[in-house]
C-alpha cells in the first residue's frame, strides 16, 4: 500500500506544559486542513506533570497521526525540536510551542500560500494572549519577499512554516548550545538561504499565549544568555552575508532587541559588578559589528546609548538609563527654521561629555512626531547626518 506524503508535520516540544497542553492539541485539531494530510511529532522533554501521558493518550484517540518520544530533560527547546525534526515527513515543517494555539484555517492558510508561491518559509500573522507579539512583520500581506526587503527580521521565533528540503539540504537544525535565542538563529538563517519567504498578514494563524505560571523560556536566565545570543546572531549575519547595506540591515535587528535591551533602565538598577561585566561582554560585539549605518537605522536613544558601550564611557550611559526609567520626555531643539531636531537627552551640548551632536539628532521618521520640524531637503539631510555620525563614530 502506498503510504501518502503528510503536507506538514507539526513539531511540538512538551516540557511541563499542562494544562496549557489540552488547548494547544485541540488547535491541532481543529485544522481545516484534513487530518491525513497532518503527522505530529510530539517531544516530551522529561516533563513529570503528566504531560508526557497526555500527549500519549492524544495519540490513542487522534484522528491525524501522531507520534510521541520522550526523553530526559534536555533543559531547553532545541534538542526535542531536534529530535522532532529528524523524524518528520511532511512536505513542510511547523514548530508549535506546547503552551501556543494555532488558528483553525492556519496550516491550510501556509500550505496553501507556500505552493502558490513555491516560498521556503511562511510567516503566519501571530496575536497574543497575555503576551505581546512582534508587530513590525504583519503590516501586509506579502507574496513572496525576503529579509532584505521586508520587516521580516524583527519575527525570528520559529512558529513559522519551513519547507523541509531547505532545512535537510543546508543540514539545519537549532543550536543546543543556545538556551535562549537559538529560534532566532535558525530562522535567520532560514529566510537567508530560503527561496522566497511569504507572509499572510490579513489572518491570524498563531496565538502566542503568556503562561499564568511564569515559566515560559523567554523570561528566565540570566543576562549572560543574552549575550551569547546576541553574539551568535552577529556572527551568522557576518558569515552568510558580505559587508554593506544589505548586513547592516539585517545587524540592527541583534543590536536592538537582544542586545540594548542590556543597556536601558534596568542597566540603571544593576550592581556596578554587573555593569563592567556588561560592557566586558559588549566589548568584542561592538568592536566587530558596530557601524556607522547600524546607527543611523536607530533612534536617537538607541543609537546614543550603543555609542556609549561601543566608547566605554559607563558613567554617562548611567545617567542616559535613569532618564529613561524615569520615563522623562527630552527636550526637542530646533534648529535651521525647524529642519534639524534634536532630542536633548543627557550630555546633550555638554563640554565635560563632549559628545557629537550628531548623536542626538532625530531623523526624520523621528523627527516627524516633534511639532515644528520641517521636513525638507531630505536626501542632503541624510547625507549630511551619516558623515557627522562617521565622524563621531571614528
Amino acid at each position: 500500500m502506498t503510504v501518502t506524503q503528510p503536507d506538514v508535520t507539526v513539531v511540538i516540544g512538551a516540557y511541563e506544559a499542562m494544562p496549557y497542553l489540552v488547548e494547544c492539541l485541540r488547535s491541532v485539531e481543529a485544522q481545516t486542513l484534513d487530518a491525513t494530510r497532518i503527522e505530529v511529532i510530539a517531544v516530551d522533554d522529561g516533563s513529570t506533570d503528566g504531560t508526557g501521558e497526555y500527549l500519549e493518550e492524544f495519540a490513542a484517540r487522534a484522528a491525524t497521526h501522531v507520534t510521541v518520544l520522550r526523553q530526559e530533560n534536555s533543559g531547553g527547546p532545541s534538542s526535542p525540536r531536534n529530535v522532532g525534526l529528524g523524524k518528520a515527513s511532511g512536505r513542510y515543517v511547523f514548530f508549535l510551542d506546547a503552551d501556543d494555539r494555532l488558528a483553525p484555517e492556519a496550516l491550510e492558510r501556509m500550505v496553501a500560500m507556500a505552493d502558490r508561491n513555491g516560498t521556503d518559509v511562511v510567516l503566519g500573522r501571530v496575536e497574543g494572549i497575555n503576551r505581546v507579539p512582534p508587530k513590525a512583520a504583519w503590516v501586509e500581506t506579502l507574496e513572496r519577499t525576503d529579509v532584505f526587503h521586508s520587516n521580516i527580521k524583527f519575527t525570528l521565533s520559529a512558529q513559522k512554516l519551513f519547507r523541509r528540503a531547505l532545512l535537510e539540504r543546508n543540514g539545519m537544525r537549532f543550536d543546543e548550545s543556545l538556551f535562549t535565542g537559538e529560534d532566532a538563529l535558525f530562522t535567520m538563517e532560514a529566510y537567508l538561504r530560503a527561496d522566497g519567504v511569504s507572509v499572510i498578514a490579513d489572518h491570524t494563524c498563531y496565538y502566542l499565549v503568556g503562561r499564568d505560571d511564569g515559566k515560559h523560556v523567554t523570561k528566565s536566565g540570566s543576562y549572560t544568555l543574552r549575550f551569547d545570543s546576541a553574539r551568535a546572531l552577529m556572527n551568522l549575519i557576518a558569515e552568510m552575508v558580505p559587508p554593506g547595506v544589505e548586513r547592516d540591515k539585517l545587524m540592527v535587528r541583534p543590536f536592538l532587541v537582544t542586545l540594548l535591551p542590556q543597556f536601558g533602565p534596568k542597566y540603571a538598577g544593576d550592581s556596578e559588578q554587573v555593569r563592567r561585566h556588561k560592557f566586558e561582554l559588549a566589548k568584542p560585539l561592538m568592536a566587530a559589528h558596530w557601524t556607522d549605518e547600524v546607527a543611523l537605522r536607530l533612534k536617537v536613544d538607541e543609537r546614543l546609548r550603543l555609542h556609549l558601550v561601543a566608547e566605554e564611557r559607563p558613567e554617562l550611559l548611567l545617567d542616559v538609563a535613569e532618564f529613561l526609567k524615569s520615563k522623562k520626555r527630552p527636550e526637542a531643539v530646533l534648529e535651521r527654521r525647524g529642519r534639524r531636531v534634536y532630542l536633548a537627552y543627557p550630555h546633550f551640548r555638554s563640554a565635560e561629555a563632549a559628545l557629537p551632536d550628531s548623536l542626538y539628532l532625530a531623523e526624520p521618521r523621528e523627527a516627524r512626531a516633534v511639532k515644528g520640524y520641517r521636513e525638507g531637503g531630505a536626501g542632503v539631510f541624510l547625507r549630511r547626518v551619516a558623515r557627522k555620525v562617521r565622524r563621531a563614530l571614528r
